[in-house]
């Protein structure tokens, strides 16, 4: 008996001995030390450009841009006419130049991020350097004093001198010039940059005349006053004239005070403000969008870490499914007669509205840019968006009369989607290109000036994102587009031109790659910026023909993949209807194994407005590659009613039912992965997102309970009934119920994570900002309280004196988040009070 009892013995302890290495070679420890290896900080100093942003001149097709990489950053001037591309300069020759006048010690790899300023019909450059002299600041003020010292006895220049013992200092400033192909620098003059516009300041575009707002009414001065401005912003003999007398608080002509507190406002209620206003191109007309919130109810957060006693913020903000709703006008002013007109509005009924602006051309490098109207003639083009955003209408108002004519209508059963939509006047303006997604997809438009339609430009199942330019001469419209071939993923953007009749459809960057494109002023030549989340980024110049001019630049990954990282994997999968694909991609740890099993993470962004997938190579890794790196599988992925790329079919499958709308794609995708991966432990899955994320989050594990065990849910909208109206009323929908009398009622019912707080079965962290003016705070102590009543562990988080993105206590979140998942997927707690991998890389005070 003894004998089988010991033999017992020995085969449970081999057992449990087994079952430990089993458990230590099935299951990953969190691996803190790799993920800190990828924190925001380290990956600037692997990775530096991975675009080229072309700055393009205005003389020929020619544009210069900076590039970075590990041997430091170098300047190129492109010539696409000639297919050249030449270094601007030589770096060693502008270091040795740059330490000999400056003093300063520069090197080849280190020289300072220059803003160039071509000059000379561009056969030249200037830019300006600090060095490290200091010397006396001379201003305008003191430059009087020294004057009037002059003139004075002597007793008063004693007292001026003793006064000026310790004269204010400042770096020594260099203005230099290079020419191009010379073996010189330069030096222009040590003057410090001047400013030519003042913070409150809006210049007419002939700068004869200068608007801005003091207590909440437009203001104007002429340009000698101006000028006088420039000098001394406090000059008692500065003639300023009030134009309005009608505004007031929250019906102003100032901007909105939101962010900034009580007392701060009170402090600065006499200074000058800027104003934002549209000009007509001749500078005749003033034209001003002002809104009515008056009626409207105030929201507060209240700043306790602020010096001295917590300030309170205090903003109008308008919350989905309020009766009230912000009035809107637009009024023009004529600047010789001072009068002005009001465009005639509807102000009854609720809608908002946006004035189309010009675009200056990319090569116009004047620094005086005012904001135009879009007619250069002077007629002036605005949309209005009914309250239910199911009604778009584009109107032309006369700047002289202020009467209206409604050109196009938008008619739809859900929202009108508003994003990306180009307006395009053309041709003499007799022209119009207008977006819609009236058949279904993203399409362009032809109508005449009086809104009658010529055609459809581009057709079929695919999207257009974006109108970039049209050659008038050659009638061809250029855009971006997705989905357009079949066989590709369709988040992948490429450029595409196509005739204004509707013929030609062309690819001008076909491959298996996303792209973000910058169009030549000319029409005749793009760059192109083009990876995937798996390939090395790289940039190339191609005609609009389709042809290749030449390769410009390849990211520098060298340190990155030498530190270990390892390129995430795309994948499709099937929605939980079967039918609709779905795009995600997945990120592993860098020392990934196997024969090993991870829990799984989603991290979501629910849209509708976009998707927190990936197309494209990235670097803002913390969500998705540096989370992997504790110990997890991390995948992010769309959902029906998601990104707006895809069909309207697919973008507006939410609307009215904001909260549980892309639930059941996110679990049905997560169990494909797992049946497709051994690796993928499907009993150990977790959720975090942020803002709608953070909603989404807390929403599936109330929703799911048995299936998402951990969330980490941030800044989320949990009660959108508390939210701003634009976002939720727009993609859930609100109803207008018309009374008895004729009037509208608005009615507004969305469901709300804190009704389910019962549900709850996993673990959740909830985190805010307490000063959160966009997702109030009070959505997440809302889920608090529900929680509570509802007699359920979880644990909260607020960061104090924080705004929606959580400021600089966000690296602070992400050891916190992964604190969180460790311990409760990984079994791994972290005991140590110091967040080491913080404070590990942080220099000590002496």
């Amino acid at each position: 008996m003894n004998k089988f009892i010991f033999s017992f013995f020995l085969l449970f302890v081999s057992f449990i001995i087994n079952s430990q290495e089993a458990n230590e070679n099935n299951f990953p420890e969190a691996n803190y030390r790799l993920a800190s290896k990828f924190s925001p900080s380290n990956i600037s100093k692997k990775v530096h450009s991975t675009e080229v942003y072309p700055q393009w001149l205005a003389s020929g097709n020619k544009f210069w841009y900076q590039y970075k990489t590990t041997e430091g950053a170098n300047y190129y001037l492109v010539d696409c006419d000639r297919k050249t591309k030449v270094k601007l300069f030589d770096n060693a020759k502008m270091a040795k130049w740059l330490s000999e006048i400056t003093k300063d010690a520069y090197d080849s790899k280190h020289l300072p991020r220059f803003n160039f300023e071509f000059v000379k019909d561009e056969t030249a450059i200037r830019f300006r350097v600090t060095s490290r002299e200091m010397v006396i600041v001379k201003s305008e003020e003191d430059k009087a004093k020294t004057t009037n010292d002059s003139t004075s006895n002597k007793d008063s220049i004693s007292i001026k001198k003793i006064k000026r013992l310790k004269p204010k200092k400042e770096r020594k400033s260099y203005y230099l010039e290079y020419k191009l192909g010379s073996d010189n620098l330069i030096v222009i003059d040590n003057s410090k940059k001047k400013d030519t516009f003042n913070k409150w300041a809006n210049v007419s575009p002939d700068s004869s005349l200068v608007v801005f707002t003091k207590k909440h009414n437009l203001y104007w001065m002429d340009k000698t006053n101006f000028l006088k401005a420039l000098k001394n912003d406090k000059d008692t003999t500065i003639v300023e004239h009030e134009w309005t007398k009608d505004g007031v608080e929250n019906f102003s002509y100032s901007r909105s005070n939101m962010g900034i507190s009580e007392d701060e406002i009170e402090k600065k209620i006499d200074d000058r403000k800027p104003v934002y206003g549209y000009w007509t191109h001749d500078s005749k007309k003033f034209i001003f969008q002002r809104s009515d919130v008056r009626h409207i109810k105030d929201l507060w957060v209240i700043n306790s870490v602020t010096k001295g006693r917590p300030t309170l913020e205090r903003y109008k903000y308008h919350m989905a499914g309020e009766q009230e709703f912000p009035k809107n006008y637009i009024e023009i002013f004529d600047v010789s007669t001072k009068k002005k007109v009001n465009v005639l509005l509807d102000t009854t009924i609720q809608q908002s509205l946006s004035i189309y602006r010009y675009s200056y051309k990319k090569s116009d490098t004047t620094k005086h840019k005012p904001t135009l109207i879009l007619s250069k003639k002077g007629n002036l083009y605005f949309n209005t968006v009914s309250r239910d955003r199911k009604r778009l209408d584009i109107h032309v108002a006369n700047v002289e009369t202020g009467e209206v004519k409604t050109i196009i209508n938008e008619h739809s059963n859900v929202y009108v989607e508003a994003r990306n939509k180009p307006f395009y006047l053309f041709n003499d303006e007799k022209e119009i290109v207008h977006w819609s997604e009236r058949d279904g997809w993203g399409h362009l438009y032809l109508y005449d000036a009086k809104g009658n339609l010529k055609r459809q430009i581009t057709k079929g199942e695919f999207h257009v994102d974006g109108l970039h330019g049209i050659d008038e001469n050659e009638r061809i419209a250029y855009f971006l587009a997705n989905g357009v071939s079949k066989d590709e993923n369709p988040y992948y953007a490429h450029f595409y031109k196509i005739n204004l009749n509707g013929t030609n459809l062309k690819s001008l960057n076909p491959g298996d790659f996303n792209s973000k494109i910058n169009l030549s002023d000319s029409n005749k030549y793009f760059v192109s910026n083009y990876s995937r989340v798996n390939t090395v980024p790289k940039a190339e110049l191609r005609t609009t023909n389709g042809s290749l001019v030449m390769d410009l630049e390849e990211a520098d990954l060298s340190e990155l993949f030498a530190s270990g990282y390892k390129f995430p994997e795309p994948f499709k999968a099937k929605a939980s209807d079967g039918i609709t694909n779905i795009y995600g991609v997945m990120y592993k740890p860098f020392d990934f194994d196997e024969n090993k099993k991870y829990p799984i993470i989603e991290y979501v962004y629910p849209g509708p407005q976009t998707e927190a997938v990936n197309a494209s190579f990235s670097v803002r890794m913390d969500n998705v590659d540096r989370l992997a790196q504790v110990g997890f599988i991390v995948v992010t992925l769309g959902n029906r009613g998601g990104d707006p790329r895809r069909s309207k079919w697919y973008h507006t499958y939410g609307y009215g039912n904001l909260r549980d709308y892309g639930l059941a794609d996110k679990k049905y995708v997560a169990e494909q992965l797992a049946d497709r991966h051994g690796f993928i432990d499907i009993n150990k899955v977790g959720i975090t997102g942020h803002s709608g994320g953070g909603f989404m989050s807390t929403a599936a594990m109330l929703v799911y309970p048995d299936f998402f065990k951990v969330a980490v849910s941030s800044a989320g909208n949990h009660d959108n009934n508390i939210y701003n109206s634009w976002w939720s009323e727009t993609h859930h929908g609100i109803d207008e119920d018309e009374q008895a009398d004729g009037s509208i009622k608005y009615k507004y019912l969305i469901d709300t994570n804190q009704t389910l707080a019962q549900n709850l079965k996993g673990n959740i962290l909830l985190a805010t900002g307490d000063i959160d003016n966009n997702v109030h705070p009070g959505g997440t102590i809302r889920m608090v309280n529900a929680f509570i009543k509802a007699n359920k562990r979880f644990d909260f988080i607020m960061f104090p004196g924080q705004r929606h993105a959580f400021g600089n206590m966000t690296e602070y979140f992400f050891w916190k988040k992964a604190d969180y998942f460790s311990k409760h997927l990984l079994g791994n707690e972290p005991t140590n009070v110091d967040i080491t991998e913080m404070n590990r890389d942080v220099p000590k005070k002496r």
